[in-house]
């Protein structure tokens, strides 16, 4: 027997013994009562994450607080770098919105097939990084501009998606229309309108009032297709017109509009400005139509 284990035999027995003792000598054995068992502890469960503060939730996907407040702070540093004066709550209407139409695009993307892989994401800060400098000028741009490593990451791969998503809309604009050439006469007076109406009427030229009262532009606007101009009343009034053909007078927010139709071409190439307008307003039918579906639920006080 080792040692250890003597001592814990010896030990025992002098248990016995001393409890034998106590029983007052006539050899019987005391029994002492069973230990009573502890009482069972309740098991806690563990303590669960507080969830972060939102500004919106868009088809149950979060914008959080901190990365709406410090895509605000960086919006407000480039507003007044160009000299504009801020509205607080129209900045924060104006950020809370691209922040949301970014999310909306980028759910688009994905169910369009959109997957953008890590290595991808990789080699884009990989470029970013390059172009502005390394790896330390990326860091410190970052740090400026209020951008965590994992919040840059995480704006970026919202950004390409919604860019991808952005490209696939406009894509859908083709590059002809049928467009409508267009001389005005425009005046800022319902009375002198009038009174250039009614010469009109009399059998006075078009051309030469047009002139008279623009003689740079003899009243030309050129070529343009539908949804290009911001009155629609006016862009309605040019394509209902006849070759050589007359409006009457239509008021916008430019002021009063007399047209005369020049030209009608069907197919004709857009021009840039144009083509971009139109990509401009489907994009915005798009988001609003895709907002209009969503469930988006704003947290902002």
């Amino acid at each position: 027997m080792s040692i250890s284990k003597r001592y814990l035999f010896l030990f025992l027995l002098l248990i016995v013994f001393s409890l034998t003792a106590c029983s007052g000598g006539n050899g019987a054995v005391a029994i002492l009562p069973s230990p009573s068992a502890p009482a069972p502890t309740e098991t806690l469960p563990p303590p669960t994450e507080t969830p972060l503060p939102l500004a919106a939730l868009v088809n149950g996907e979060p914008i959080f607080l901190s990365d709406f407040q410090a895509e605000l702070e960086r919006y407000k540093v480039a507003q007044t770098a160009l000299g504009n004066q801020l509205d607080e709550r129209e900045a924060r209407r104006v950020v809370l919105d691209d922040l949301i139409a970014q999310t909306l695009l980028a759910q688009g993307a994905a169910e369009a097939g959109f997957v953008l892989e890590e290595a991808t994401l990789q080699a884009r800060i990989q470029t970013l990084s390059s172009q502005i400098g390394g790896p330390e000028a990326l860091r410190a741009w970052m740090q400026t501009h209020g951008y965590t490593e994992e919040s840059f990451r995480v704006a970026l791969r919202r950004a390409i998606a919604a860019a991808w998503m952005r490209d696939k809309i406009i894509s859908t604009v083709p590059q002809t229309a049928r467009q409508v050439h267009i001389r005005q006469i425009l005046l800022y007076n319902e009375t002198v309108a009038q009174n250039y109406y009614r010469q009109l009427q009399a059998g006075a030229d078009f051309d030469e009032l047009a002139i008279r009262v623009d003689p740079i532009t003899r009243g030309d606007i050129g070529w343009f297709p539908r949804n290009y101009l911001p009155s629609k009343e006016v862009e309605e009034a040019a394509f209902n017109l006849e070759i050589g053909g007359v409006s009457e007078i239509i008021q916008s927010e430019a002021g009063f509009h007399i047209l005369k139709l020049l030209e009608v071409q069907e197919d004709r190439p857009l021009s840039p400005d144009a083509l971009l307008t139109l990509q401009n307003r489907a994009l915005a039918d798009w988001l609003a139509q895709r907002r209009q579906q969503s469930n988006i639920e704003i947290r902002l006080e």
